[in-house]
């Protein structure tokens, strides 16, 4: 006897059988396959990520320094700041990547986190010399000074790595794949950044001609991420 399609399978694991089915056709890009530099390219946008958060974050100490100490508190409220921020990011980050996912919108993000970082440099110093005269503790100051600062350049910067994961994932057999990829660049950018910029950098730069320079790339990744991805979306 033959069985059509579908017959004597109970419902709740057919309706679980189409859900799978349809998670999977969302999960692959529109158009059919994808060019091959789209998928280097999330990665190097990932890495860059994760080396201008660690640039900045180690900078951000430097630039605390002069008016709030180098204790081991300012320091905390720094490393503190950042990873609330980058959670936040994490999880509006997954959730942005359910709508309409794209390359322009993550060369949007590396855009958006360039700009947000911009007053570090243009005001950066007027902003913590008011903080440290309003608030004598150390602790609060820093902390208040890192967020203000600091906090949301980190906070899109954390929203790059989930939707960069959701442009990657054409399978959801190899989704965990993908993920654990695209995680690496991102944590092998950060090590790249805290190396590059704690042992050579500070030697030949100011802290602000750094941020300037870490502003600009990220800038011109995404500007170059939404040209190059206009029009491709992940469905």
């Amino acid at each position: 006897m033959i069985r059509r399609e579908g017959e004597g399978i109970p419902e709740f694991m057919d309706d679980h059988r189409r859900s799978t089915v349809s998670e999977s056709e969302a999960a692959a890009p529109a158009g059919g396959k994808a060019p091959r530099w789209r998928n280097p390219c999330i990665y190097v946008a990932a890495g860059w990520s994760g080396f201008f958060v660690m640039g900045v974050e180690l900078l951000g100490g430097r630039l605390l320094a002069p008016y709030f100490g180098s204790s081991v508190f300012v320091w905390g409220a720094l490393i503190a700041v950042f990873m609330a921020c980058l959670a936040v990011g994490y999880l509006i980050g997954g959730q942005m990547s359910l709508r309409s996912p794209s390359m322009a919108r993550l060369g949007i993000l590396l855009m958006g986190e360039a700009l947000l970082a911009w007053p570090i440099v243009g005001g950066g110093d007027r902003l913590l010399e008011a903080i440290a005269f309003a608030i004598d503790d150390p602790r609060y100051g820093s902390l208040l000074g890192s967020l203000l600062l600091f906090g949301a350049p980190t906070l899109l910067s954390g929203m790059v790595s989930p939707y960069a994961v959701r442009l990657l994932i054409d399978d959801l057999r190899g989704s965990g794949r993908s993920a654990g990829r695209l995680y690496f660049a991102s944590t092998l950018g950060s090590a790249g950044g805290t190396i590059l910029t704690s042992f050579y950098l500070v030697l030949l730069f100011e802290v602000n001609t750094i941020i300037i320079g870490l502003i600009a790339i990220s800038f011109l990744i995404g500007l170059a991420l939404c040209v190059f991805g206009r029009g491709r979306h992940a469905r």
